[in-house]
């Protein structure tokens, strides 16, 4: 067996399927199911961002925590451990568990009474979201061959699109049914926030039971590239929760010798001294803390795996290409996810629009656009990848560029059709890149590791887009914002016209990414063995 590569992971054998089966596009149907529930969930609290800072008493950088941070960093962590444990043990099943989980926490958010009870409410949304991409991905990699895996990833993705549409209506509707129907509180004194968090977490518990019935595919074998699971899948799955938790990271390090504690020491210390600088910067506590735990807690999961499973850390972490690909991509979600969350505020407060109003057009220009963007984006993808190797990157080029300009107007027009117009067109943009990113990282590793190339790709999209995007927007607009009656008004047209700045970078990202991709794809084998290329 050549070092580094287990044993008969990579022997290929001719392709056994060229098309995928009517089964295929109904597990596919529920997927999307899924995804739409897990971006309701999420999204759900953009539009009662205005309900819930006045409520609280918070500030545009405490909603862009909550919206952010508080879900994406836990999210993003247990990733990691369950992504592992998607490529170890049945999908369905965990797919099943972490769906109850996330619902069941969203639900209980419904009787948050101040930030840190809603925070903790948020991070359990992100820890049971966290089973549904590595366990999705690497289901649909399993049931779609190569030729037509980036649309149906598309065709996936574009359940976050109609999920975050959606989430805007449903949550207007309750606020407004609810405060109509109790306008000095409900019973138990919840107001019109607390119940959509209610509405819309329960009937993902019903949800679940129909993932269950899902018929676990077998590894790999789409591929021609059988993958056996592992015999101990829960032992491995501790054993990887325990690497990114504080203080077992510190204990996981002094076992791999003095060199790795000292390592992760220094990591650490530098870490609490940027986040503690931050916080003085900002004020934020609970935004830099997060942060810094999470990237902490990241660099200790990488530590490990490059000890324990060099190939899949040479084909993840060692990869530029697929660095390059998932930070590029990453800017483009934080561009996506800052609109996605404050789109509905801005048009609250700054343009003066009524909450029913703009939940309906805001939230079904969402839906389409992202629907359109990320379907358009995933079959233009394939047929640039039929004729190039690195053809997808070009359509993430794409979805960095193209919503500048739409991004720009509709953000500092007065007029609500143009502000709608504008919208669209910046949300279809980005979501064309979607497709194409999440298939080239795909490409970039063995079947084996899929999920944990999934947990790695949505780390850029967490870490790096969900957690500042929001937060982002919020604290510029609270910098550049003035005092009212005594109170902090913030500026939300600077804090999301600021999100153009990270265009260029991505650009820088992703062109080196084009020019790495082919030669990676065309050597994983042998960097999986450790081999020169």
């Amino acid at each position: 067996m050549t070092e580094g590569v287990r044993e008969g992971e990579y022997q290929r054998e001719p392709l056994p399927v060229t098309k995928a089966s009517g089964y295929s596009w109904y597990v596919l149907a529920v997927l999307v199911v899924v995804y739409i529930l897990n971006f309701i969930d999420r999204q759900i609290v953009s539009i009662l961002a205005v309900d819930i800072k006045t409520d609280l008493g918070l500030t545009d950088s405490d909603m862009g925590f909550l919206g952010g941070a508080a879900f994406a960093v836990f999210y993003a962590l247990f990733g990691i451990p369950l992504g592992r444990l998607a490529d170890n043990w049945s999908r369905v099943k965990l797919l099943s568990i972490g769906l109850a989980l996330w619902s069941a926490m969203t639900a209980l958010s419904g009787f948050a009474r101040n930030q840190l009870t809603l925070t903790f409410a948020r991070m359990g949304v992100g820890i049971g979201e966290a089973t549904a991409s590595p366990t999705a991905y690497s289901l649909i990699s399993d049931y779609f061959p190569k030729h037509q895996r980036a649309t149906a990833l598309a065709i996936y993705s574009s359940g976050l699109y109609l999920g975050g549409g959606v989430s805007l209506f449903i949550g207007a509707s309750i606020v407004q049914a609810w405060n109509r129907a109790y306008p000095d509180g409900g019973p138990l004194g919840l107001s019109g926030w607390h119940a959509a968090f209610l509405a819309v977490g329960i009937p993902g518990l019903l949800v679940a039971l129909w993932v269950a019935t899902l018929r676990e595919p077998v590894r790999g074998a789409m591929d021609g590239v059988a993958s056996a699971s592992s015999p101990t899948p829960f032992r491995e799955f501790f054993y990887d929760l325990s690497t990114i938790v504080p203080p077992f990271t510190l204990i996981g390090a002094a076992l791999r010798g003095p060199v790795a504690f000292a390592v992760n020491v220094g990591f650490a210390a530098a870490v609490v001294g940027f986040a503690w600088w931050m916080i003085g910067l900002t004020g934020n506590l609970p935004q830099w803390s997060a942060v810094g735990l999470g990237y902490y807690a990241v660099f200790s999961w990488a530590s490990t795996l490059r000890a324990r499973d060099p190939a899949t850390f040479r084909l993840i972490w060692g990869t530029p290409a697929f660095i390059c690909t998932t930070l590029g991509y990453g800017l483009v979600a934080l561009a996506a996810y800052g609109i996605a969350f404050w789109s509905a505020p801005y048009a609250e407060t700054v343009l003066g629009l009524p909450k029913q109003e703009l939940a309906l057009i805001l939230g079904g220009n969402g839906a389409v656009a992202g629907f359109l963007g990320v379907i358009i984006g995933g079959r233009v993808a394939d047929h640039l990848r039929a004729t190039n190797p690195a053809g997808r990157i070009w359509m993430i080029i794409f979805g960095v560029v193209a919503p500048v300009i739409p991004i720009w107007i509709g953000y500092t027009t007065e007029s609500s059709i143009i502000f709608y117009a504008m919208n669209f067109l910046a949300g279809m943009f980005g979501a064309t890149a979607l497709g194409a990113a999440a298939a080239t990282t795909q490409d970039l590793v063995l079947p084996r590791m899929r999920g944990t190339a999934t947990a790695a790709f949505f780390l850029g999209t967490t870490l790096v887009g969900l957690s500042f995007g929001p937060y982002m927007v919020g604290q510029i607009s609270d910098l550049a914002g003035t005092m009212v009656d005594g109170k902090p008004v913030g500026d939300l047209r600077t804090g999301i016209l600021s999100l153009i700045g990270v265009a260029p970078i991505a650009l820088a990202l992703l062109i080196y990414a084009y020019r790495t991709v082919p030669k990676a794809e065309a050597t994983i084998a042998e960097r999986a063995a450790g081999e020169p290329v």
